[in-house]
């Protein structure tokens, strides 16, 4: 199919609007995933005031369930995002993510509990974790998306690495936050003062609103705007002309979901729960390994542009297949030294395989159908697998009584993902503004 594409030059790219998409990204992952943090950091509090039961796991359990099921809904959020992405312009589906992600987040922290309306808090926190979940599934894809088009072409890799670091912060973040208020007063932390961190979340949503209204949308996507070649495809017609590339995204994105939410969300819940640290010693302990991780992102996306995707991912993939079971072996040891030392083993093969991920999703569609098709595969990915991740580590150390029990789920996923990982196309000389195949 001949595409105007190859007719018209794209716009000009703007260097103030290039960091203001970064900015804008940068953001808006931030609120995503300090959303997601709070909830996961607060779980052990949660558990008790909207699950009670005298079986602390059962609670806990019921707790990270939750945490899973968001997940769930996160596809339904991507497809409907993605499409509104291809459709209306990247900036406005964007606009929309954000808001709704800080809405659900607040009303999380009004919340009332079990004790005040008993079998209906639980269904109402329930209720607004699907609404976040919604949310999400049209933020990492659609930023990514965004980002990578207004990114100059040798430096996609970096850029999105940069986006990828953000991801990180919002959990030491919101680890500070939960830290010294729990620390403050523990009776007001269980009373009432676990709600701050949720509320926090308006305010950061209505700054990623304002910044991301103030875009232009990326240079490629208007191109397309100013040609007519805007796509109205369905779904359907995306799986059944790319669907490699979906599944592609599918296969590198469980991995990376599983390894990362091992690390951000459960790791300080094992630690706390499982090896007997103190909620301080857990928290600062997952807070260094996160900021190596953002200090390694754009490093690694810098390697990828430079030596290509495929041995990045490679080489990551590899290593939290072969470092699952040591790294647990460290973590657990009981000490902070060992809880350190065992994250950052997972950190430097689990930044390589995100950092690919941040950026191929995009690189991998063309313009027209970008946004929806990176959406399905990485979100369908997080439904299945990351969001399960937390749950699936606290059900297997309760299963099997083993401290290293949690590394077989990961190590399970790194040997299922390698057949995917080995047969990655390089895609990091692809132009992004390549015409739509129907092939």
């Amino acid at each position: 199919m001949n595409s105007p594409l190859r007719k018209a030059p794209a716009p000009p790219r703007s260097p103030d609007q290039s960091r203001k998409a970064l900015a804008a990204s940068a953001i808006g992952n931030f609120v995503e995933w300090y959303d997601f943090a709070v909830y996961g950091y607060s779980a052990p509090v949660i558990a008790k005031l909207f699950f009670p039961s005298s079986d602390q796991t059962t609670a806990l359990l019921a707790t990270l369930a939750i945490l899973g099921t968001t997940f769930l809904f996160r596809p339904l959020g991507g497809i409907y995002f993605g499409r509104l992405g291809d459709r209306a312009g990247r900036r406005n589906a964007l606009a929309a993510v954000v808001l709704l992600m800080g809405v659900s987040t607040v009303l999380i922290g009004l919340l009332p509990t079990y004790a005040s309306i008993g079998a209906s808090a639980p269904i109402l926190l329930v209720l607004l974790r699907l609404l976040q979940g919604f949310s999400s599934g049209g933020e990492y894809s659609g930023a990514s998306t965004f980002l990578s088009e207004h990114a100059p072409q040798h430096r996609r890799g970096m850029w999105a690495g940069m986006s990828a670091a953000t991801t990180t912060l919002p959990f030491t973040a919101a680890a500070l936050v939960v830290l010294s208020l729990s620390t403050a007063s523990h009776q007001a932390y269980a009373a009432w003062t676990w709600r701050i961190p949720f509320l926090i979340a308006g305010p950061l949503a209505l700054v990623g609103l304002y910044i991301r209204l103030r875009l232009e949308d990326s240079p490629v996507y208007r191109q397309l705007e100013q040609t007519g070649a805007v796509e109205q495809s369905s779904i359907g017609q995306v799986l059944r002309h790319y669907r490699r590339e979906v599944f592609l995204v599918f296969g590198i994105a469980s991995l990376n979901g599983v390894g990362f939410y091992t690390v951000s969300s459960y790791v300080p819940t094992y630690l706390t729960s499982t090896v007997g640290l103190g909620q301080t010693v857990a928290l600062t302990a997952n807070c260094i390994a996160l900021c190596v991780y953002s200090v390694l992102a754009p490093l690694l996306g810098r390697l990828g542009d430079v030596h290509g995707r495929r041995p990045v991912l490679l080489a990551g993939a590899t290593g939290l297949t072969t470092l699952a079971v040591p790294a647990y072996l460290l973590i657990g040891q009981g000490s902070w030294a060992t809880a350190v030392l065992g994250q950052l083993l997972l950190i430097g093969p689990l930044v390589a395989v995100a950092s690919v991920v941040a950026i191929a999703q995009a690189e991998l569609f063309p313009t027209q159908i970008r946004y929806t098709g990176s959406a399905i595969g990485y979100n369908a990915a997080y439904a299945i697998f990351g969001g399960t991740a937390p749950f699936a580590g606290a059900f297997l150390v309760a299963q099997l009584h083993s401290p290293i029990a949690p590394a077989f789920y990961l190590l399970a996923m790194g040997t299922l993902s390698l057949p995917v990982v080995t047969r990655f196309p390089e895609t990091s000389r692809l132009p992004l503004n390549r015409p739509y195949n129907r092939r």
